[in-house]
């Protein structure tokens, strides 16, 4: 249980991190590819070197590098979708992505359903919408034209997270968790180099100090989120499905709680509604297989 309780407080220190970036207007895409280099790092650290040929030749190498492309393609669809849709649209689309893993867990690997984990399941979806709905600005209209782009989030966030599971049951155990993590952080922090070179007057703002003690924050607690998710999906605790949803509830719950007493973002009914729900579709997930 350990594992998935660190997993989702390291899961959501990236969105608190994320607040921050605004509060202060950081360079987004400067922190982003530090962060993406301190993650690598920490994990080579925590293996304790750096083995090139041990990477090459490892079974999730492919994996590593399509999850690594994916993290950093997903931010850019992330920041699109936001200015041409919305953020409230954006939010709800990458939210309910863990529908997919959840469903990809139990279909690719049999896991057992019953009345109250289909029951769980839903309810937690509807947590998640009610927990982070905010009403759209009726000065902001909906640009059709471009909701092709949180349909993209909403598939590729969940590929991704698919992905993980996948690489989890196929290739990775708790010895390559680390090695697996830095190698595909790896990757991102080459994608973001590649990105900024279409952007080199964004390199300039890499002196900035606040864009580094940012990046390292985040990098850190990025590690984390993966690192951990493989560790607590290693454990045997739960079953694939469940753990993903309990950690993706608790990250949406925990991210609006602490934008509540931090940054004095302004819950509505809803929310509140979304929240005790969040909490309910939690205990319903962890007693699904014990009863």
């Amino acid at each position: 249980m350990i594992w998935i309780i660190l997993s989702t407080l390291s899961s959501t220190g990236i969105f608190v991190i994320f607040k921050i970036i605004d509060k202060v207007k950081a360079n987004l895409l400067n922190v982003i590819i530090i962060n993406y280099l301190v993650a690598s790092i920490v994990g080579f650290c925590l293996k304790r070197n750096f083995p090139i040929t041990e990477i090459v030749n490892s079974e999730w190498f492919f994996a590593g590098i399509l999850i690594g492309i994916l993290f950093i393609v997903m931010f850019f669809i992330i920041g699109l979708s936001s200015i041409k849709v919305g953020i409230s649209i954006t939010t709800v689309a990458s939210k309910m992505s863990v529908i997919i893993p959840i469903l990809f867990a139990i279909i690719a690997y049999s896991e057992p359903l019953g009345i109250i984990k289909i029951f769980a399941i839903l309810l937690a979806l509807i947590a998640v919408f009610l927990t982070v709905f905010r009403k759209t600005d009726e000065n902001n209209k909906l640009n059709f034209s471009y909701l092709f782009l949180p349909i993209i989030l909403f598939v590729g966030m969940g590929m991704v997270d698919s992905l993980v599971i996948f690489s989890k049951e196929k290739y990775v155990n708790d010895e390559a968790a680390a090695l697996f993590t830095a190698t595909l952080f790896g990757f991102s922090f080459l994608s973001g180099l590649v990105a900024g070179v279409f952007n080199p007057k964004s390199f300039q703002n890499f002196k900035y100090s606040k864009n580094w003690i940012l990046g390292i924050g985040l990098g850190i607690v990025n590690f984390g989120s993966i690192y951990l998710i493989l560790r607590a999906l290693n454990s045997g605790i739960y079953n694939n499905s469940i753990i993903y949803g309990i950690v993706n509830i608790g990250i949406v719950t925990l991210s609006v709680i602490f934008g509540t007493l931090f940054f004095k973002e302004r819950l509505t009914k809803l929310n509140y509604l979304g929240i005790s729900l969040s909490i309910i579709s939690i205990f319903l997930l962890s007693i699904a297989e014990t009863v």
